[in-house]
């Protein structure tokens, strides 16, 4: 007689063909956004971001990482990026919903937001891939500092067409850009930057090198470097006009934690041609507008991380039985899965509102504390699906490697949070329009009001400010999304968050809401759906 030894039984069946974009948080934010109109492109993505096809795609991507090619076999210089077919899929489908620069050329209300729904809803699907969507969408903002760069690159920059390859820029029918800045000896202290660039005629010649260089395989690049009238903001294309290569030289490929399917490399100039972007010497203030839109999609790519790891555990739970009941319907399991719920909520829903409002110290705020939030979020969330989670096969590995990313991109913690004092400091209209929102919820929630008076009367000590940095913006940062939620987000999910985040009602675990949460409601929210 033998035996099934290998039945299969109590194993979750595969989270695919759901709507990703079925998030009551997404489309209740998209439509406060002006974006009503875009809900059906929003909905088709998330439906095909949902699908077997898709999904493998985002496997193959990672599972078959970017080649470096620095010499033909002939010996010459060709420095190509290699990547797998899977891609260049992902990239086509991102360029033609206009996931990239589109909105700059869109004159529809809330185009922005429609924008960022689309890539938040579309990174479920593969993250990496992202970088040089989120690079080609804030190009265009420093670009804009010279109207003449701008009416030659922004048209293909803004095009519906994926035209991967290396050829001048005008020959293309689309365009993607990439971001240069940092160097070996000073990281995000870019004034320490050593890259020369002297003028020449029309042009400058760059000499010097960059430590990372994000999507080294895009056809132009913002990069800074030193110039007679200081640090100053450049645009190299890959291929001249002309149609020869400019002379920037891919050295090697970063070797990540995560973010695998995408190429970061160390790049060399070596007498590369450049335009001015701006004025000799306004370097950060030029670039800064391209990094506070790659700012915007980092709180944007850490909110659809969460996300993508709530409905996996969700879905998980719902399907798992152990100890005589689904793993959804047994209370320890129900608090923590809320609670992943209330923080992937509370962060999309300050995303869709940066989208729209492009505040500069909300933007601050939240791109230090929602970022910060995405590890410990995804490491939870991977921990519901146990050691099925802990395995490649689920997914949540990728996802737990991509998490830190967010927070260390365009500025890691502590830069963030100085940031966002700066913005206290030197920009009071930021800081009116930041109070104001909070302001505008006053009333609603005793817990919120408590927390934005705490916050105002920090802020009349001056004393260590910047040791009290992170302790000050954190506090922010959840002030604002707790009046965004009291405001506009669903009452359960918003008296949780007020209980928990802004009372103290709250463990240091996820899993630690009190008593009295409307768990059911807040846990439906957070399934995905057919």
């Amino acid at each position: 007689m033998t035996h099934a030894t290998h039945e299969v039984t109590n194993q979750v069946p595969p989270l695919e063909g759901h709507d990703v974009s079925a998030d009551p948080a997404l489309l209740d934010g998209l439509r406060r956004g002006g974006a009503e109109w875009a809900e059906p492109e929003v909905r088709a993505l998330g439906v095909l971001a949902g699908t077997p096809h898709v999904q493998d795609l985002g496997r193959l991507a990672n599972a078959h990482p970017p080649v470096l090619h620095t010499h033909d076999r002939y010996g010459h210089r060709v420095d190509e990026v290699e990547f797998h077919p899977a891609w260049h899929e992902l990239m086509t489908t991102a360029v033609s919903n206009g996931l990239h620069a589109a909105p700059w050329q869109d004159d529809r209300p809330g185009a922005h937001v429609a924008r960022a729904a689309k890539f938040y809803v579309w990174s479920q699907a593969e993250a990496g891939h992202g970088c040089p969507i989120s690079m080609t969408y804030a190009a265009v903002p420093a670009l804009r500092r010279t109207p003449a760069l701008a009416a030659r690159y922004e048209p293909l920059l803004a095009s519906r067409e994926y035209d991967f390859g290396l050829r001048a820029p005008s020959s293309k029918r689309g365009l993607i850009a990439g971001m240069s800045m940092t160097e070996k000896q000073g990281g995000s202290d870019v004034r320490a930057n050593t890259t020369r660039a002297v003028p020449v005629a029309d042009h400058y010649v760059l000499t010097g090198h960059k430590w990372f260089t994000s999507a080294p395989m895009s056809d132009l690049f913002l990069t800074l470097a030193q110039a007679p009238g200081g640090l100053s903001c450049f645009v190299l294309p890959r291929v001249l006009p002309d149609g020869t290569r400019n002379a920037m030289f891919l050295q090697r490929l970063k070797d990540k934690l995560g973010n695998k399917s995408n190429a970061s490399a160390e790049l060399e100039y070596d007498g590369a041609v450049g335009w001015l972007v701006g004025e000799e010497g306004q370097g950060v203030r030029t670039i800064i507008e391209m990094v506070n839109m790659t700012r915007l999609d980092c709180v944007l790519g850490s909110a659809s991380g969460m996300r993508l790891g709530l409905t996996q555990a969700t879905h998980h739970a719902a399907h798992r039985k152990a100890f005589g009941a689904y793993l959804v319907d047994q209370p320890a399991m129900r608090n923590v899965l809320a609670d992943l719920a209330v923080e992937s909520e509370a962060a999309t829903t300050v995303a869709l509102w940066l989208a729209g409002t492009r505040s500069r110290l909300g933007l601050a705020v939240s791109k230090y504390w929602v970022c910060k939030r995405a590890p410990a979020h995804a490491a939870e969330a991977l921990e519901c699906l146990g050691g099925n989670g802990y395995i490649e096969d689920s997914g949540m590995p990728r996802l737990f490697r991509e998490s830190p990313l967010m927070s260390i991109w365009e500025g890691s913690g502590n830069v963030a949070a100085l940031d966002a004092l700066r913005a206290l400091g030197r920009s009071p209209e930021a800081v009116e329009e930041f109070f104001g929102e909070l302001d505008a919820a006053r009333g609603a929630d005793r817990r919120l009001d408590a927390a934005v008076d705490g916050i105002k009367d920090e802020l009349t000590d001056v004393a260590d400010l910047e040791v009290r940095a992170r302790r000050l913006v954190e506090r922010m940062a959840l002030a604002l999304q707790g009046a965004l939620l009291v405001r506009y987000g669903h009452p359960a999910v918003a008296d949780a968050f007020c209980a928990s985040r802004l009372s103290g009602d709250w463990g240091v675990a996820f899993g630690t809401l009190p008593r009295g949460v409307d768990f059911g409601a807040i846990v439906e929210r957070g399934l995905p759906k057919p």
